[in-house]
């Protein structure tokens, strides 16, 4: 019996099967309520569920915790739960689990951006143990997509008090198809696949995040065969790999639904005239950026919303450098060559990208007089020391949206607080006035128009310097199969993966 029992583990270990993926910092907390970072998001996105997601194409809402929903009218939206869903720790999901989510998101326990996102509820109530009714205040164009939410455990959280500090944060239990098994910050995270998964277990057994903030040193592991999924920078696409490489790798490139911004402390007095602001933005030129950085796998950024999508408005189009309007703009502005403008631009070295983006920005403002000076910082630090709490000049970050965004979580100046998204201070009437009627609007057409009118009126402010919009690149070990890759990537359907020794 010993000797069959040692052939068995060592059957169960041959056939078990790991991807390999990187992280290029700690996550913050894995707790999907303020899992803010991209970090944190890609681990609890294997982690925890909501009750409806994007189909793989990226256009259809379908049900995920909820097997189906309907609207009885343009305020009330009924889910009707799925009955065989558990929590990582056996526990049975229910339709309290929704409303104790959708409360303890509200709450003064929480301190959470995503607060934002359940602003036009009215209210959330179990009608039975699988149906949950929503009653909002008014017909809302996102009353789906608010859903999108992922879903916390009643039971474990219900009588915590320090929600924002619970242990909870860095031990999660969620109903997604990997469970949490190991944390060890700086090193290695380890998922494992739940075995009670409601719609089937995973095939690929473990997922091993190794946390590596190098960007060089991520390159070089996945240069290595050690990493089987990772994103490669144009540079290191045309000119650090080769043929022996793509032996090993698949490349999966498409424009990405992200784009990299230069944001202004608007509460600080230099930036608080808008001549400056139009001053930096005709001191830029963005093409040379996008040539430079991308070498062609790139496109420049015209404003908060993405190409593809039917809010971009496609008659605003990125500003020409003007080095000679530029200085005169500084002039009226009170700057010159005695009296220079002088800032910093704060970034993370979780991209590489960035920091080159601040060097190249850094010499063009140069020319105009603009002295400039560059903090690159390890991402949490940044997070936590800059951006948060607004201890900054300007921030080079970016965003990553859908093609149908909210604009009310960046732009509205209710979200000019602590913990939320407008962390520059943006605050204009007409454009909170616009923003709330579209809120109302469920007509995807005429929302088009509100929307487009917005992406006008941000871009006219300059609060942001919109820069540039990235591929994404991506190699997947070619051992694994089957990728589907479409417009929302190539995610959507992991837990059909095998990998094929």
């Amino acid at each position: 019996m010993k000797y069959i029992l040692t052939f068995l583990l060592f059957c169960v270990l041959l056939t078990a099967s790991t991807l390999h993926l990187n992280a290029s910092g700690n996550p913050s907390r894995l707790n999907p309520l303020l899992a803010t970072d991209s970090g944190s998001s890609a681990i609890t996105a294997f982690l925890f569920n909501a009750l409806v997601k994007y189909d793989k194409d990226g256009v259809e809402i379908i049900g995920d915790l909820a097997k189906s929903y309907e609207f009885l009218d343009d305020t009330t939206l009924i889910f009707h739960l799925r009955r065989n869903v558990k929590w990582h720790d056996g526990k049975d999901f229910s339709a309290e689990d929704v409303v104790f989510t959708y409360e303890l998101i509200l709450s003064p326990k929480v301190v959470t951006p995503y607060a934002s996102t359940f602003r036009m509820v009215e209210s959330v109530k179990a009608l039975d143990r699988y149906t949950v009714k929503v009653v909002y205040k008014k017909p809302y164009f996102k009353a789906l997509e608010t859903w999108m939410t992922q879903i916390v455990p009643r039971h474990i959280l219900k009588d915590e008090e320090d929600i924002m500090g619970s242990s909870f944060n860095t031990d999660p239990i969620g109903t997604g198809p990997y469970r949490l098994t190991k944390l060890e910050f700086s090193k290695n995270i380890e998922l494992t696949a739940f075995e009670d998964y409601f719609e089937h277990k995973p095939y690929i057994d473990k997922i091993t995040f190794h946390v590596i903030t190098d960007p060089m040193t991520r390159f070089l592991m996945l240069r290595s065969q050690q990493i089987d999924i990772g994103a490669l920078e144009p540079m290191q696409l045309e000119r650090q790999v080769d043929k022996e490489f793509f032996n090993y790798y698949q490349k999966f490139e498409q424009t990405s639904l992200s784009y990299t911004y230069l944001g202004f402390n608007l509460r600080n007095e230099k930036f608080k005239d808008k001549r400056v602001r139009e001053a930096l933005s005709l001191g830029i030129d963005r093409q040379k950026l996008v040539d430079i950085l991308f070498l062609g796998h790139g496109r420049v950024c015209t404003g908060p919303f993405l190409p593809g999508g039917k809010s971009f408005n496609e008659d605003v189009q990125a500003p020409v450098q003007d080095l000679i309007k530029a200085k005169r703009l500084l002039k009226e502005a009170g700057y010159d060559e005695t009296h220079p403008l002088e800032f910093e631009i704060a970034t993370s070295n979780s991209s590489e990208v960035r920091p080159y983006a601040a060097q190249i920005m850094q010499h063009e403002l140069a020319k105009i007089g603009v002295k400039v000076t560059l903090r690159v910082m390890e991402w949490q630090a940044f997070l936590n020391m800059v951006v948060f709490p607004r201890k900054f000049d300007t921030v080079l970050l970016g965003w990553s949206l859908s093609l149908s965004p909210d604009p009310y979580l960046v732009w509205h100046s209710d979200n000019d607080k602590a913990g939320a998204f407008n962390f520059i201070g943006y605050k204009n009437d007409e454009v909170d006035t616009l923003i709330r009627k579209a809120g109302g609007i469920v007509d995807r057409k005429k929302l088009a128009v509100v929307q487009r009118e917005i992406f006008k009126k941000i871009v006219d402010d300059n609060p942001y310097l919109f820069l540039f919009i990235p591929n994404d690149i991506n190699v997947i070990n070619k051992n694994i199969s089957p990728i589907e890759s479409t417009i929302s990537g190539f995610w959507h359907n992991q837990i059909e993966w095998k990998i094929q020794e």
